[in-house]
Order: C-alpha cells, then structure tokens, then sequence
C-alpha cells in the first residue's frame, strides 16, 4: 500500500513527467517492433489476419467507450465517466499488445483498389496513423490527471481542455482505422504485401508508386 500511495504521490506531483515516459516507451515499443528489436513471438500470416479482426472489435468498443465518455460527461455523471474512459484506455493497452505481436509477423496486405477509392482509403489511413501517433501525450496525460485527483482537484487542472483533444483526436483515429478495415477486408479485398516496412512507409510506400 504504501508503495501505491508512493507512486501516486509522484503521478501526481509530476503528471507531465509520467506522460512523457510513458509516451516514449509505447513509441519505443512500436518502433522496436517494426525494426525487429523485440523478441516478438513468430507467428503465422492466418494468425495475423485473426489479429487483424481481433484489433477491429477491440477498437470499436474503445471507441464506444469513449463516445460514452463523453456522453457521460457532459451529463456530469462523473462516475460513469470515469469508467468509460478507462475502459478505452484498457482496451487500448490491449490493442496495443496485439498489434505489436501482429507487427512481429511481418505480413501485410494491400487494398485491392484504384483510383478515388485507392487515393481515399490512403488518406484516410495517413490520418488514422498521424493521429494515433500524436494523441498518445494527450491521453495519457488525461488518464494520468484523471488517476491522480479527485473530481474536484480536476476542476484546477487542465484535464477538461486535454481530455477533450484526445477524445477528439482518440476517436476520429479510431473511426478511420474501421473505416480502411472494412474497405480492406469486406468491401474491396486485398493482396499480400510481404516483408516489413517502417511505419511511416505503410503510407509512403504506396504513395511513392502512384
């Protein structure tokens, strides 16, 4: 116990210090696996597809948490609030878990579309990307206020004004990443692109060839 309160104390005196380990270390995990530096488990491209599906119904109910979250809210029910965020947040974490086993495979697909719906699926997945990178800090950092104050202590903090960009950003990266799901694997189909490939270049790549 009284290490807990220890390492709530220090959440809480120094909430921008706990976000930006914690940020880099959920980058540093991503990069890593992307260039081979985890001790990833191996595993096959039918379980990669599996995983594929497994991210998509976690996302979704990371997203309808949040949609609750902010229903909840702004309703000043602040109880339910409290557990919808952290529920994204979890299934977050989950998410997380998955997609860097899924990463370790080193299978990828690729639409299989041209034209306008090819250039806005890659839109849409370039803004997916950029902004699951950039609404790591804010989250964090929300769920770190959030862990650390009471309701009241909240009011004083800048929790409400981060809370609400990285909802914001949180969910619309959520929404694109089901939308380029089901057009890749429902609606369009797709063809395997083997090999791995920096993160950047899962958009770039494609771009590059157009």
């Amino acid at each position: 116990m009284a290490v807990t309160d220890q390492l709530r104390t220090s959440a809480r005196s120094r909430p921008a210090v706990i976000t930006a380990v914690v940020s880099i270390v959920g980058y540093a995990l991503v990069f890593g696996a992307f260039g081979g530096v985890l001790p990833l488990p191996d595993i096959s491209n039918d379980t990669v597809v599996l995983l594929s599906d497994a991210i998509a119904v976690v996302n979704a109910g990371a997203l309808s948490a949040i949609v609750a979250g902010v229903y909840f809210i702004k309703h000043d029910q602040i109880q339910r609030h409290r557990t919808a965020m952290l529920t994204a947040f979890t299934l977050i974490l989950a998410f997380l878990v998955m997609y860097l086993v899924k990463v370790g495979g080193g299978f990828e697909k690729e639409i299989l579309a041209s034209g306008a719906v090819w250039t806005a699926y890659i839109v849409m997945l370039a803004i997916h990307i950029l902004l699951s990178a950039i609404s790591v800090p804010v989250v964090v950092h929300a769920v770190v206020l959030g862990l650390t104050h009471t309701p009241a202590e909240l009011r004083e903090t800048v929790h409400a004004r981060v809370g609400r960009i990285a909802a914001a950003a949180w969910s619309l990266s959520l929404f694109l990443g089901l939308v380029t799901y089901v057009m890749l694997n429902h609606v369009y189909g797709w063809v395997p692109r083997g090999g791995e490939a920096a993160l950047l270049l899962v958009v770039a790549g494609p771009l590059r060839r157009q």
